[in-house]
């Protein structure tokens, strides 16, 4: 009882910090959350996950080999140092808030220039304190945006980890993120295959380029195939921003994720979004809420069967209030952007962070 009234009063204390005038529903709000952690309490122990596109993490230095003009002092958005500098503070700041009362064990981020970002993240905010480290990897995006990876070594050993380029045979001029692949330990026995992705985007029309996320659907079907080869009990988790809705044939047919729970295999994918696709999301877009961050498990995982488990009360689309601001125009609540279009904001990301718990099953 004494660890959870710490844990509601310093995420309180987290929330406070953006919010000093909370309202009503916001503080009865925050109890909620401390209350389901203390009803899993039984489950065993556990970790967080998050993952969160956090919308042009750039320097403001120009970098001659990408299109990162306009994320400079002298580009069409003049991005200054300051400017910068505040951004990695309400990123770090975020991450600390999502964690609960500490921040994740593992967070999976995309568009992220560099690794001096990242390391100005981890060495140079409040995170500093919990000593992460940074998994990244230059991809040939033409941007210059990255996936990558912060993890608190205490809580994940580091295995190995590999990035997969993506080649489109059907437009050879086109270049996107790749796909990280990391592999770890988790309670420091069971082992942990996560997969961070961010898909094509909707440029150009939906329809238009569907084939590209399509293609790396079956990408990444490869490689949780290569991976399930060798053990098909392997604990895989799969976050990423996708760019398409969990019931898209990118994500069902082609990756071969569903909403399938009953006789699940163990080799099979279930996507932990699935029930939230009707009322809730993590960006808007002309009023209306599209889930496109999400997490996906191995059949292992959801079940249980190899010492690692999450399922879908585990995954959560973190709204905390200080991420949101009054959408006048379309109504309800939508997430604070650094910008929109030209005009600073000076907020977090066009799209909402997503979490998810962990729990060690294996005792």
């Amino acid at each position: 009882m004494r660890t959870l009234l710490l844990h509601c009063f310093l995420l309180s204390l987290i929330v406070v910090m953006f919010s000093p005038s909370l309202t009503k529903r916001q503080w009865t709000s925050l109890p909620k959350k401390c209350a389901r952690a203390d009803s899993e309490k039984n489950r065993g122990q556990n970790v967080r996950i998050v993952f969160w596109n956090v919308e042009n993490l750039y320097d403001p230095y120009d970098d001659t080999t990408t299109l990162d003009d306009e994320f400079t002092s002298s580009g069409s958005k003049h991005w200054s140092y300051s400017k910068f500098r505040k951004k990695l503070n309400l990123v770090a700041k975020t991450l600390i808030a999502t964690g609960g009362w500490e921040p994740p064990a593992i967070a999976g981020m995309c568009e992220v220039e560099n690794k001096y970002v990242l390391a100005k993240l981890i060495y140079e905010t409040p995170l500093k304190s919990w000593k992460f480290r940074v998994v990244h990897h230059e991809s040939p995006d033409a941007r210059g945006i990255d996936v990558a990876m912060i993890y608190r070594p205490e809580k994940f050993k580091l295995l190995s980890a590999r990035t997969f380029s993506i080649n489109f045979p059907f437009d050879t001029t086109s270049q996107t993120r790749e796909i990280l692949m990391v592999k770890g330990l988790m309670f420091d026995t069971d082992t942990l295959n996560v997969f961070i992705n961010h898909w094509p985007s909707r440029r150009g029309g939906y329809v238009e380029s569907q084939p590209r996320r399509n293609w790396v659907a079956g990408v990444l079907r490869k490689l949780i195939d290569s991976v399930q080869s060798v053990n098909p009990l392997s604990n895989i988790i799969i976050m990423g921003d996708f760019n398409d809705e969990p019931d898209k044939e990118s994500i069902i047919s082609i990756l071969g994720a569903g909403d399938k729970t009953v006789n699940i295999l163990p080799n099979r994918l279930v996507n932990l979004m699935f029930p939230k696709i009707r009322d809730e999301g993590t960006i808007k877009y002309q009023g209306n809420w599209s889930i496109l961050d999400q997490f996906i498990v191995s059949g292992s995982v959801f079940q249980g069967t190899n010492g690692l488990k999450s399922d879908f009360r585990d995954a959560q689309i973190v709204r905390m209030d200080f991420l949101l601001n009054e959408d006048i125009r379309y109504f309800g609540s939508k997430p604070i952007r650094t910008y929109t279009g030209p005009r600073y904001n000076g907020g977090f990301s066009d799209h909402l962070p997503i979490s998810l718990d962990v729990w060690n099953v294996s005792h």
